[in-house]
């Protein structure tokens, strides 16, 4: 573990308020990293700033509106009631001058709680913590969680991990990342598109996207059209 992992957590999760489409809403965590990481990780959490979009040193705004406000908020509370469920940073919000959400981490007992099956598409990252020697059936539970395909990255430092994650995970989300983070895309620069609940996988940015909305036709014309439906290699030697 190194602090680049801890920094595509943050930016991929809170980054925007976590209102990217591709912003991550699940993470998954070996059980011998997770004390050192969970440390390390509300220690940053809690030196974000919050505040005017206008001052540059804000991390965070406010969430979009209303609506959006009362959705991740919902998420939270709902969480807080489950004893299955941990909030292992964050967890506060105010409405009283915008629609402010702290960034919030979960850690969930099941890999299947709504908040790790959600796009929450707000300040809220969920954890699940696996045992150290189920790497391959994690990767299989990674795969069959979420309806959703849109973006998802794997940290390692083992090339074999990453080859297996490829493998395993071709089908779970439309652009991948290695030792980064989930999000930042730039449509017309990286090529963008998820498949499953997430679209198409058109990818966005790229000649792919346009053959969506084209109907290929084959045409030929011949200008010197056989008078004679015998072939050359018919006649008599």
């Amino acid at each position: 573990m190194c602090s680049s992992d801890l920094v595509a957590m943050v930016r991929g999760g809170y980054e925007y308020q976590g209102q990217k489409c591709s912003a991550a809403s699940r993470c998954y965590v070996p059980k011998s990293i997770w004390p050192e990481l969970r440390d390390r990780l509300v220690a940053m959490i809690g030196d974000i700033r919050m505040g005017d979009p206008a001052d540059f040193g804000n991390f965070m705004a406010a969430v979009i509106d209303r609506k959006s406000y009362s959705k991740i908020t919902g998420y939270i509370e709902e969480a807080k009631a489950d004893p299955g469920i941990e909030i292992v940073a964050g967890g506060g919000a105010s409405d009283e001058v915008g629609y402010f959400i702290e960034p919030t981490l979960l850690r969930a007992d099941d890999p299947h709680a709504r908040v790790m099956c959600q796009e929450i598409f707000g300040p809220v990252l969920s954890v699940y913590v696996y045992p150290d020697n189920s790497w391959s059936e994690t990767l299989s539970l990674v795969d069959t969680t979420s309806p959703y395909a849109l973006t998802g990255a794997v940290f390692a430092q083992d090339r074999a991990a990453l080859i297996e994650a490829k493998r395993v995970l071709r089908y779970a989300a439309g652009n991948f990342y290695l030792n980064d983070k989930p999000s930042g895309a730039v449509v017309g620069q990286q090529p963008f598109g998820g498949a499953r609940a997430s679209g198409t996988n058109d990818k966005a940015g790229s000649p792919l996207n346009l053959l969506r909305w084209v109907s290929p036709q084959t045409i030929k014309e011949t200008f010197v059209p056989p008078i004679d439906y015998r072939y050359p290699h018919m006649q008599a030697e």
